[in-house]
């Protein structure tokens, strides 16, 4: 069994017992499932801004901890404050260190935010809504097409934008009219590589219209300046900021070279 399989078999059972704990019905009384949603996709092609989706992320599988002292709000606000078009909060606990709290924290922030967990479930969704989330990650290597265009449905039933995330080729089948936003993870959720020459080969096959976004892997200017020249429009960067002991002035730096290309 690799992660990927030891993560959904393990998120399984936690959705079970969050809807136990909490009903839709209390979820859609919060006051994060009110507020008006703002588009990711507007902002990463709003020229005037970067297109860096800045993740705030404490651990992950292959790394162990990253940033165990980070502070969600002073480091997402520092992302927010000097450019990112969008700020992606994990809220996975068992893997990534993350928490719904996180987020909540997060939604002090007026640009886009993604929920980066495992979405397997319709409940996550809503959840999502609640605490405060404009976008939700639908991972194709854990879903069939029938399962993401469901879910993607369901999201946009309740205004959030879907970010859909490949890994291989053989993926693409997943795109669908529902998913705007299309994401290709530079490293192999199974074995954790990271390639990039492979995600620009696949980015070619991802059909027009959709916004292509470039994660994981991404530690240069360089980097940005080949994703951009293949189309993408966004950059999902986390670990190359989080790795700092100060990510936000990290972040600032990055953004100080982007400015000079």
């Amino acid at each position: 069994m690799n992660i990927l399989d030891k993560i959904i078999e393990h998120k399984r059972g936690e959705v079970a017992e969050r809807k136990q704990q909490t009903s839709v019905k209390e979820l859609e009384q919060q006051e994060g499932f009110k507020r008006s949603v703002l588009s990711l996709g507007q902002f990463l092609l709003d020229d005037a801004k970067t297109g860096i989706i800045a993740e705030f992320k404490r651990k992950s599988p292959s790394k162990g901890i990253i940033n165990g002292a980070a502070d969600v709000v002073e480091v997402t606000s520092a992302y927010a404050r000097y450019g990112a078009s969008g700020l992606s909060v994990l809220t996975d606990e068992q893997f990534f260190g993350g928490s719904t709290a996180d987020l909540i924290k997060a939604r002090v922030n007026q640009v886009p935010i993604l929920r980066k967990d495992f979405m397997i479930d319709e409940y996550q969704i809503v959840e999502a809504r609640a605490m405060g989330a404009d976008v939700i990650l639908l991972i194709a290597a854990c879903l069939t097409p029938a399962e993401v265009k469901r879910l993607a449905s369901f999201a946009a039933s309740l205004q959030l934008e879907v970010l859909l995330e490949l890994h291989a080729e053989e993926e693409l089948e997943h795109i669908c009219d529902e998913t705007k936003l299309v994401g290709i993870n530079n490293r192999n959720l199974k074995t954790f590589e990271v390639d990039i020459e492979r995600s620009l080969r696949m980015a070619e096959r991802i059909p027009a219209g959709k916004i292509k976004i470039a994660e994981s892997g991404i530690s240069s200017v360089a980097n940005i300046r080949l994703f951009k020249e293949n189309g993408f429009r966004g950059f999902l960067i986390g670990e190359n900021f989080m790795k700092e002991a100060q990510p936000g002035a990290a972040f600032q730096k990055f953004i100080a070279q982007l400015e000079t290309i």
